[in-house]
């Protein structure tokens, strides 16, 4: 055979290929109008017919080679869920919550700023790095996927009616933003649709399920007349004259007040609380947004903040 011919042979492979690709089932952007406005589905990138399907989401400003970045440490030999985590579960997980506002509201900046601001919690949940570590103490993020020595079983007989500890189950830290205690497996798969109360080794088993876990945490309020760390963050939420008195204002302060409540905020500035925030503001400037662009001392951090939800006995490990 002519090398010409090869040549077109090989061109013609590439062009079914392309075809192939761009007509593929799970990536192609379906289009419909429903009562008149355009709702898309990009299928698992973002899931479900919605407006914000059409616009702007976080696979066109947040691709794998930033996860890896954000990530980098994640595959060292010395890490403890080396293989697990991977940027295709981390958007799969995010693709159920894109069309309620998680990574899509507001402009690019705010988007890549609130994926930015959810990562950092992950990395700081998850990391195993330290201050001489290499690559820095912020590049180990997703080091664990679960606690490494538990102290107990967290198993609270107070939810023995609605939310019964299952024979042989332990309730310690699992996913990319920790869940412990029977009732918070229990509430967490209720929200999913997964049995997590009778399988809680579930969440270390799947990393879709341990991401989508997460953002299901970051969209949803520990109660309703509060707020998401995904509304405090956005600006969703509107501060009553009582959290203006608390010095609870909208932005990445009042998420961590949200999900840790007095274990990190109304403190003063501790260590754990600016642990927090540096990664904060590392994500930002790996992500090409910039730290400048994180907002004043009084919106990154919940240092003075009145907790939301003060710690009970049960929950001082983690709510």
């Amino acid at each position: 055979m002519g090398g010409r011919n090869i040549v077109v042979i090989l061109g013609l492979m590439l062009l079914v290929a392309f075809h192939v690709a761009e007509c593929d089932p799970d990536t192609v952007t379906k289009v419909k109008k429903v009562d008149g406005k355009k709702m898309c589905d990009k299928g698992w990138e973002c899931k479900g017919w919605s407006i914000y399907c059409c616009n702007e989401t976080i696979t066109d400003y947040f691709q794998t080679y930033q996860f890896e970045n954000l990530f980098s440490k994640r595959n060292s030999p010395v890490a403890h869920a080396v293989g697990f985590w991977d940027y295709k579960s981390f958007i799969t997980a995010a693709a159920l919550y894109e069309p309620l506002g998680f990574g899509t509201t507001g402009d690019k900046k705010l988007k890549m700023k609130e994926v930015s601001a959810f990562l950092a919690h992950v990395a700081s949940q998850t990391s195993c790095g330290y201050g001489v570590a290499t690559g820095g103490p912020y590049a180990w993020g997703l080091c664990y996927n679960r606690e490494m020595s538990p102290s107990q079983s967290y198993c609270d007989e107070f939810f023995k009616y609605t939310y019964p500890c299952a024979p042989g189950a332990e309730y310690y830290g699992r996913g990319a933003l920790l869940i412990y205690w029977n009732y918070n497996y229990g509430a967490t798969g209720e929200a999913l649709k997964v049995d997590l109360l009778n399988h809680p080794e579930y969440v270390e088993q799947n990393a879709t399920l341990a991401f989508q876990a997460a953002v299901w945490k970051w969209m949803t309020p520990v109660k309703k007349s509060q707020p998401s760390a995904h509304d405090a963050f956005v600006g969703n939420w509107k501060p009553t004259k009582n959290d203006t008195l608390s010095k609870r204002v909208p932005g990445f302060g009042t998420t961590m007040n949200v999900l840790y409540g007095d274990r990190v905020c109304g403190q003063g500035d501790i260590d754990s609380m600016n642990n927090i925030i540096s990664h904060y503001l590392y994500f930002l400037d790996l992500m090409g947004v910039g730290r400048e662009e994180a907002g004043p001392h009084e919106v990154l951090s919940c240092a003075e903040q009145v907790p939301f939800n003060p710690s009970s006995p049960s929950n001082t490990a983690s709510s």
